[in-house]
């Protein structure tokens, strides 16, 4: 389905957005409340979506690319029940994973119990990485020199969350690109680093990590963490992106969504919040995250695994 929402100058920050719906939420009924509260964070919902790229090449026709986004560590409980979500993703069998930014809320070591889980995460092609917004421990070391317990200074911490990257085998993109072989076919990776319209800490670089990709390849495929960078500079300024991979708005944790119609307040913050948009031959996905953040439910809008199937025909 192709979505395309209106979009509107007053939009508020996607933090700003999940507080204030924790108190619309609040005046829901109590069953409803906790019924989100203890399933739908752990709820995940497959999604297959299928993309139809005219210049694919053959040997990647058919091919399929898992995307989660949003783990927040931070945010986890459930050991078991973020295990049963691993399974169900590995139970699709892609060919190659996608994962679009926020592995933490704020620290490296919010991974120390999930590492075990995540390094079950494999495929034939590979698993690509990026950063997202809350990975650079922003939210936290702008506020305070230290705590008791988090004595790791900025720059270490985002060592630390580069290395969980490394040691789970994902290959983490830093405004950078990568090809990807096939029988001697390939197309071409572009993953940059945080970058978003209304983020006062922006360190993707997009004309960076375009800069040494082949100009020639028949399919760029990008990975940006916030779907406002879509519109901000990858429309305007680069043609070549065929389909952009986000996160980030988490579909504002509480909505509506069906496949003929989806509606949450997150859409006054974000213009693109939620599944698939195009505007000419280009595409952006929206995944609204594996985890949660800030309020602890997901209402109408549960987590999700999308599953992209690559085609050059419809």
């Amino acid at each position: 389905m192709v979505v395309d929402s209106n979009g509107n100058s007053a939009r508020m920050g996607r933090s700003d957005f999940i507080i204030k719906s924790g108190l619309l939420i609040s005046s829901i009924p109590l069953v409803a409340l906790t019924r989100g509260f203890k399933s739908n964070l752990y709820n995940y919902r497959v999604k297959h979506v299928n993309l139809i790229l005219p210049n694919l090449p053959r040997s990647f026709d058919g091919i399929t690319i898992a995307q989660i986004s949003d783990i927040h560590a931070g945010s986890l409980y459930n050991l078991d029940a973020v295990t049963k979500g691993v399974a169900l993703l590995l139970a699709q069998k892609p060919d190659m994973i996608f994962f679009t930014g926020d592995l933490v809320n704020d620290f490296a070591e919010e991974m120390d119990d999930y590492l075990p889980i995540f390094n079950k995460l494999s495929a034939p092609l590979g698993i690509f990485s990026i950063l997202g917004n809350h990975d650079y421990g922003d939210y936290h070391f702008n506020r305070f020199h230290f705590n008791n317990k988090h004595t790791s200074t900025k720059k270490e911490n985002l060592v630390n969350v580069k290395d969980i990257h490394r040691k789970l085998g994902w290959q983490l993109l830093l405004n950078e690109s990568k090809e990807v072989s096939l029988n001697n076919e390939k197309i071409t990776l572009i993953g940059v680093e945080n970058w978003g319209v209304n983020n006062p800490h922006n360190y993707g670089d997009l004309d960076l990590a375009m800069s040494k990709m082949d100009p020639s390849s028949a399919v760029n495929l990008l990975l940006s963490h916030d779907p406002s960078h879509w519109r901000a500079e990858i429309l305007p300024k680069y043609p070549m992106i065929d389909v952009t991979f986000s996160g980030h708005t988490h579909g504002g944790q509480f909505g509506f969504s069906h496949p003929d119609y989806q509606w949450s307040p997150i859409q006054y913050a974000y213009r693109e919040w939620a599944g698939l948009y195009q505007e000419k031959h280009q595409s952006l996905y929206v995944n609204v995250g594996f985890g949660y953040l800030d309020y602890p439910s997901r209402l109408g809008i549960l987590p999700e695994i999308t599953i992209f199937h690559l085609k050059n025909k419809v």
